[in-house]
């Protein structure tokens, strides 16, 4: 059975401590390097920022981007370009996501989720597949986000289980929690869901979630 821990309307600190915690231990655990899966967005970039001071070895953390959109990094609408700024100075690897892309198996995956029940780039017009054959696809949301019109490129539903652990950070938004509860109650078939439904069949990770 797939264990649910919910934490009520959480600061930054508190997310971030967590976080702290779960990476020191993969590093500790781990011989070489560790893998971490990260969302983009405007929740998620502010705890990045206080992860950064943080006392971890970051020389020996590969941070992945869960998805990004088809820009070039140096665009302002860039994941990867952001998240490049953040860890490399501190020594941390930071892979490009392209379509021949291999994701190894992660310490982490930290996504966030739309009020429409999107992760990654998985909207509910493509159709996500928890048995999809691919592990990263290039997709076109429909509709267009007005503030990021852009084609994605995303890790698909089985990249994003294979996962120690797993992370939602939802920024307390009431209507997101309403959707997220909603799929773990098999409510509706939005994206959440399958990804939720997938990890129980497949018994992957815990899943953390910061409402």
């Amino acid at each position: 059975m797939l264990k649910v821990h919910l934490h009520e309307a959480s600061g930054i600190d508190e997310i971030v401590d967590w976080l702290e915690a779960v990476l020191q231990q993969a590093l500790e655990t781990a011989e070489d390097q560790v893998a971490i899966c990260v969302p983009g967005g405007s929740t998620p970039f502010p705890i990045m920022e206080r992860l950064t001071t943080r006392n971890l070895d970051f020389r020996r953390i590969v941070v992945w981007p869960g998805d990004d959109r088809v820009v070039p990094e140096d665009h302002e609408a860039s994941n990867t370009g952001k998240i490049r700024s953040l860890f490399e100075p501190l020594g941390a690897t930071v892979c490009s996501l392209q379509e021949a892309s291999v994701p190894p198996r992660f310490a982490l995956v930290w996504l966030g989720m739309g009020a429409d029940g999107h992760i990654a780039s998985l909207f509910p017009n493509t159709d996500p597949q928890a048995e999809d054959p691919q592990k990263v696809r290039r997709l076109t949301p429909e509709p267009l986000p007005p503030e990021a019109p852009f084609d994605r490129i995303t890790l698909t539903i089985p990249a994003l289980l294979q996962a120690d652990a797993i992370l939602f950070t939802l920024g307390g938004s009431p209507d997101k929690r309403r959707v997220l509860e909603a799929a773990l109650n098999s409510g509706h078939d939005l994206p959440i869901a399958r990804y939720l439904d997938a990890a129980k069949e497949c018994g992957e990770g815990a899943v953390t979630c910061f409402v």
